[in-house]
């Protein structure tokens, strides 16, 4: 479930399968940031990327997927064509085609949830790509959800607290954020219910 196939199949399942919003935790800790050069790992439909570039960031925006790629860019082109000129998609496995180090005044990977074979090697690379003074958000699953009644894969190893992303950093690390962020959203029925986020913010020393 974590390679090309599964992906493009998710994505030609339905017309649209995220929201079209920007992720809340992106926006909640990226506004206030002066722009610069971003990534956006895993950037699906291109929502965080599009917001990122609204508010004068060069984003590299990658996914595994070429058909969330092609979702992205005609969303950008129809909703801000002036964005959709800052950005780049490019697919790419970040697994294997690593980014290239101490590149990104903001690296930004929300809701990748892998294993912790797969997913620690990403995430060290992930941040070995954030450049002096620069910023890594990552956002994802806390494992408290598995017990939330929310539809979410019963894989528990995907999930990951900010506390095991904070360990993988190596080198000088200024930590800002690390918590299980509360979020409220609606069951599938309707009803109301408490989610929480895995937030880990941190800004690499110059």
């Amino acid at each position: 479930m974590f390679g090309k196939d599964f992906w493009d199949e998710r994505y030609r399942s339905k017309p649209r399968v995220w929201s079209g919003a920007p992720n809340p935790q992106l926006v909640a800790e990226a506004a206030s940031l002066r722009p610069g050069r971003a990534l956006d790992a895993g950037c699906g439909e291109g929502a965080d990327a599009i917001w990122l570039a609204s508010r004068g960031w060069t984003v590299l925006a990658t996914d595994i997927s070429g058909v969330a790629l092609d979702r992205a860019g005609q969303h950008a082109r129809d909703t801000d064509p002036a964005a959709a000129a800052r950005i780049e998609w490019r697919q790419a496995d970040l697994r294997v085609s690593v980014p290239e180090p101490d590149a990104f005044d903001l690296v930004s990977a929300q809701f990748i949830q892998l294993p912790p074979e797969l997913r620690s090697p990403l995430f060290g690379a992930l941040a070995a790509s954030v450049r002096a003074g620069g910023t890594l958000l990552i956002v994802g699953h806390h494992p408290s959800d598995l017990a939330a009644g929310v539809p979410r894969p019963q894989l528990p190893e995907v999930f990951y607290t900010p506390e095991e992303i904070a360990a993988l950093l190596a080198g000088p690390w200024d930590v800002g954020v690390c918590e299980a962020r509360p979020r409220q959203q609606q069951l599938p029925d309707g009803g109301p219910v408490t989610v929480h986020d895995t937030v880990l913010l941190a800004t690499r020393r110059a």
